[in-house]
């Protein structure tokens, strides 16, 4: 039986990473225990709307329990450049619903922004929050992670009203783009993040040094310019506090270090010369500049494994994400 419920779990959780079932969503006044859609509010500070799940049973424990639940965010990654909206929210939406079960089974909020990713500002690479997307002067594509962090607080706060009471910090799981984004999402806001699953992201995990080598690792290799991108130092400190499992196929070739709309050719150049061609290559040198920070990252490299999700991978991020979801 054990063996079943974890199979139907790990296909459940292929949907969060890479789905493309059929799904809908409301557009209502309050929460309910269905998907739902908060539209976008620029005065609270999101200019995008964002899709929402709550377990029906976390309402029918409100009256009774004053626990602090906590929230699963998921960052939306449609796999492709699209300047039609519609395309990235039908993605989020088949997700979120498809999803439902993961969130039931960890016993979690679930949460996914809508956000845009560019066909026109192709560079502007918004799901992996890419340089362009950090430095961009064009205000609908600016910022996306405090974006984020203002749907969180106003969904926690939609929830408060119904004595549902939610961590500020949320547990994230990302893979490839997505992955990209949880990356670094968790150094601009460890303050935020209770746990994060990063995985396969981009052939390069962002380096927790300014310097590598008396070369500057500028972002996302590194931190050299962190405060000029982001407004503020590195919170080292409570970064540190931030359990991250990190994991790739030793077969996964799918690196975003050599296309433009990622990094730029000196960022490939400066990568190639001081890590390794390929995601593989750079894989121990990333291990070590987390450990040497003494960052608590657990590095995985399976087996045999290409640019995808294994029922142990899966087993394994279930089993990390258990242990924070509460």
């Amino acid at each position: 039986m054990q063996k079943i419920v974890m199979k139907n779990v790990f296909y459940f959780l292929l949907f969060i990473l890479l789905a493309s079932g059929i799904s809908s969503a409301q557009t209502v006044g309050s929460i309910s225990s269905e998907s739902v859609k908060i539209e976008a509010q620029p005065a609270k500070g999101f200019a995008y709307p964002y899709y929402l799940y709550v377990p029906k049973v976390m309402r029918e424990e409100a009256k009774d329990s004053k626990k602090t639940r906590t929230i699963l965010v998921i960052p939306n990654n449609a796999g492709k450049t699209s300047d039609d909206f519609t395309v990235h929210e039908a993605d989020v939406k088949r997700k979120i619903k498809n999803n439902s079960e993961i969130a039931d089974r960890l016993g979690v909020a679930l949460l996914m922004p809508v956000f845009p990713r560019p066909q026109t500002d192709w560079k502007i690479y918004t799901h992996a929050l890419d340089r362009d997307a950090m430095t961009t002067d064009k205000k609908e594509f600016a910022r996306f992670d405090l974006q984020l962090v203002a749907m969180i607080d106003d969904a926690r706060a939609k929830l408060a009203k119904e004595k549902l009471k939610f961590d500020k910090r949320v547990i994230m799981i990302g893979w490839s783009a997505s992955g990209m984004f949880a990356n670094r999402f968790t150094f601009l806001h460890p303050k935020r993040i209770k746990a994060a699953v990063v995985g396969s992201p981009g052939g390069w995990a962002i380096a927790p040094v300014a310097v590598f080598k008396e070369k500057a690792l500028r972002y996302p290799i590194g931190i050299n310019d962190f405060k000029s991108i982001s407004g503020e130092n590195l919170d080292l400190k409570n970064l540190r506090k931030v359990p991250l499992f990190i994991f790739l196929g030793d077969q996964d070739d799918n690196d975003s270090v050599i296309f433009r709309d990622s990094y730029e050719k000196e960022d490939e150049d400066l990568i190639f010369a001081l890590f390794g061609k390929t995601p593989v290559e750079r894989w121990d040198d990333s291990k070590k500049l987390y450990q040497d920070n003494k960052l608590n990252a657990e590095f995985r490299l399976y087996p045999n494994v290409k640019h995808g999700i294994t029922e142990e991978m899966f087993a394994d991020i279930f089993a990390f994400l258990k242990k924070y979801a509460g």
